[in-house]
């Protein structure tokens, strides 16, 4: 592997690798899918090196404290020996194990922490937070009533008060009734000329397209947040990167709302490390390289994007009529957008300067969306470098339908179709 192969020639204490490992170089007879990504780290060494993570390994770690940041620190020669030898422990996990790990940290390190919401102290419907009232009791892990609009409002005061205040919303689909205290409550540091703060906020809510969900429990609703200044909006892709941007935005003295995506929970399976760090906020991963064409998205779509650049090299009897020859080697920039708000916009512009095209691609309706917004920004910022417009392709512009839920989310075919015309405009 890639950091196994530089190792001996690394300066620990600053460099590391500046994307994910790929493994596309392997022919595979059957496309990959989220058991088998190789945007996913199953090793331990993989996953000490991903890039831009953050140790943090004080006792007590609290909401935006600048003097605990002292004893942050990037990989080391030490963290990649045995763990017999004192290196870092990883453990196989997926991402609702990786969220209840991080949630136990919170609670173990951080002694004004509380996470509530409905049935969370049962494990809730995910099981994120299961076991954690066992061993925190059941004052720091609670229940709520079925109300999301006092679920937010609470942790709104229990933040104002000095408390690390971690809600769950059970659903995303049901945060509607929350949305006056997240959009306008929140911002109350700005409101009260930094007399109160609730920085100390976050919202947990699980997010996007299950298969079988329907109207009330596969939509995305990020895009509705884009305008709520103040509110940060996070989507994790993977267990690595679910932990340590939990942490992160439990940490971060801004309210920040987590989406998980819930068909993620139990099929994405990282090896995570188990010690305490942090991933960025505000940072996009450019998690493959390439010179021909920038896909840009977060989340599930990841995996669907990974399958059709698999068909685009490797289109098999049915499509092999159907991709031209000449595209069968493009040399694709993969993105994880990873926060919605505020988005990594230097780091689109900077791989869209290259490639010259671009193709976003997000399970969210399309009007008013997260792609809505980035495509403005790349037009406006390397107008003089695209070669073809900015392609979009998401949600359809309907209530999500149930029984024709895979006709709307934009599957490998579409995802193929986009990147063939765009390539051929």
């Amino acid at each position: 592997m890639l950091a196994r192969a530089l190792r001996p020639r690394r300066n620990f204490s600053t460099a590391r690798p500046r994307c994910s490992p790929e493994n596309s170089k392997t022919a595979v007879a059957l496309p990959p899918t989220v058991a088998n990504s190789s945007l996913l780290r199953s090793t331990r060494d993989d996953a000490l090196w991903t890039p831009g993570l953050l140790w943090r390994d004080g006792d007590r770690v609290g909401v935006g404290h600048a003097a605990e940041r002292r004893g942050d620190r990037e990989i080391q020669e030490v963290d990649l020996r045995a763990e017999d030898e004192g290196g870092r422990p990883t453990e196989k996990m997926n991402v609702y194990q990786a969220i209840r790990s991080a949630l136990h940290t919170v609670l173990e390190k951080d002694h004004s922490s509380l996470i509530f919401g409905e049935d969370v102290s049962f494990g809730g419907v995910f099981r994120c937070t299961m076991g954690l009232a066992d061993s925190f009791g059941q004052e720091r892990v609670f229940n709520t009533p079925l109300t999301e609009q006092g679920i937010a409002g609470f942790g709104i005061g229990l933040a104002t008060m000095g408390h690390t205040a971690v809600a769950e919303m059970q659903f995303a689909d049901y945060i509607f009734p929350a949305f006056d205290q997240l959009v306008n409550e929140a911002k109350y540091r700005y409101r009260s000329g930094g007399m109160f703060n609730c920085g100390s906020l976050t919202i947990r809510s699980p997010c996007s397209a299950v298969g079988h969900g329907g109207l009330y429990h596969s939509q995305s609703p990020e895009a509705y947040f884009l305008q709520a200044s103040g509110l940060k909006v996070v989507v994790p892709r993977s267990p690595i990167q679910a932990k340590g941007l939990l942490l992160s935005a439990i940490r971060d003295p801004n309210p920040v709302l987590f989406l998980e995506p819930k068909i993620l929970y139990r099929s994405a399976v990282e090896q995570v490390p188990t010690t305490d760090f942090e991933l960025p906020l505000g940072s996009a991963e450019v998690l493959r390289e390439g010179k021909d064409l920038t896909i840009v998205s977060y989340g599930p779509p990841l995996y669907t994007i990974e399958t059709a650049l698999h068909h685009l090299k490797h289109p098999g009897e049915e499509l092999d009529k159907l991709v031209p020859q000449d595209l069968r080697n493009l040399s694709v920039e993969l993105i994880d957008l990873r926060t919605i708000v505020p988005y990594d916009i230097e780091t689109v512009v900077k791989s869209v300067s290259k490639t010259g095209r671009c193709l976003i691609v997000h399970e969210a309706p399309q009007m008013g969306s997260v792609s809505s917004e980035l495509a403005a920004e790349i037009q406006q910022r390397c107008f003089l470098h695209l070669e073809a417009p900015v392609k979009r392709l998401a949600g359809w512009d309907t209530p999500f339908g149930l029984a024709y839920e895979k006709f709307y989310l934009p599957d490998h075919i579409r995802i193929l179709d986009g990147i063939i015309e765009t390539m051929r405009y």
